[in-house]
């Protein structure tokens, strides 16, 4: 772990949350912050009992099943964590989702040397699916936690983005366009919330070895990698925990 910026007690005393808590980068990142001494992590995460495995291997952890999409799920979650420990001092919004279909049809084509043809038969399902969970969920908790925050002047958010939301992949514009969302959500919110002494930053990772990835049919996977730059990043590298300091 020498290359991972990891100072023990740099979250002494601090109640973080984390969603998307049940694999990939959401588990890295709470297991980043126990080690590095925060007094309590909640690890939220649709999949409760993911959540609940990672959290059996932390101290002062406990998990919560929360699905971002509900509003009020939520608002809930969030007040439980003020009823328990007084405080919400950081929160890393790692929950999304992508769309295995949309990435199997873009295989396909790819493989089959044919361009890629999936805009005008996206369903509005499929597209809501994407929009609710990736920016109406960030949206949710991006709200919860600034009202959680802001009363006590001080607070820390970290919202992981996608490099997607740049690069705009052939084929996957739903996707594309809920990250470019969040990141101007994110961005727009900083602006808002500095002023109460909480800072909120988005980053953009690249293809990074998760679930997620691990569903990425092999044709798209072999696109995406570059030998000039470096394969797949981990969880373990990025994104880093919000500073304090």
């Amino acid at each position: 772990m020498a290359h991972e910026d990891v100072r023990a007690g740099r979250f002494a005393d601090r109640v973080a949350m984390v969603t998307g808590a049940a694999s990939g980068m959401g588990a890295a990142v709470a297991r980043q912050l126990a080690t590095e001494g925060a007094r309590a992590v909640v690890l939220a995460d649709v999949n409760g009992d993911g959540a609940a495995a990672v959290a059996e291997e932390l101290p002062a952890a406990r998990a919560v099943a929360l699905d971002v999409a509900d509003a009020a799920g939520v608002d809930g979650a969030f007040r439980d964590v003020l009823r328990r420990h007084g405080r919400l001092d950081v929160l890393v919004h790692a929950a999304g989702v992508d769309d295995p279909e949309a990435k199997r049809r873009i295989a396909e084509a790819t493989v089959e040397g044919r361009p890629v043809e999936l805009t005008d038969t996206l369903d509005d399902a499929s597209w809501r699916r994407v929009m609710g969970v990736n920016l109406d969920g960030t949206f949710h908790v991006l709200r919860a936690a600034v009202r959680a925050m802001r009363p006590a002047g001080a607070g820390a958010i970290a919202v992981i983005g996608s490099s997607s939301a740049f690069d705009a992949p052939v084929g996957y514009p739903h996707y594309a366009a809920s990250k470019a969302g969040v990141h101007a959500l994110a961005q727009a919110v900083a602006k808002e919330v500095i002023a109460s002494g909480i800072r909120v930053n988005v980053v953009a990772p690249g293809p990074t070895e998760t679930g997620m990835a691990a569903r990425t049919p092999e044709a798209l996977r072999a696109g995406f990698r570059d030998p000039r730059v470096r394969p797949y990043a981990t969880p373990r590298r990025y994104p880093r925990s919000p500073s304090f300091s």
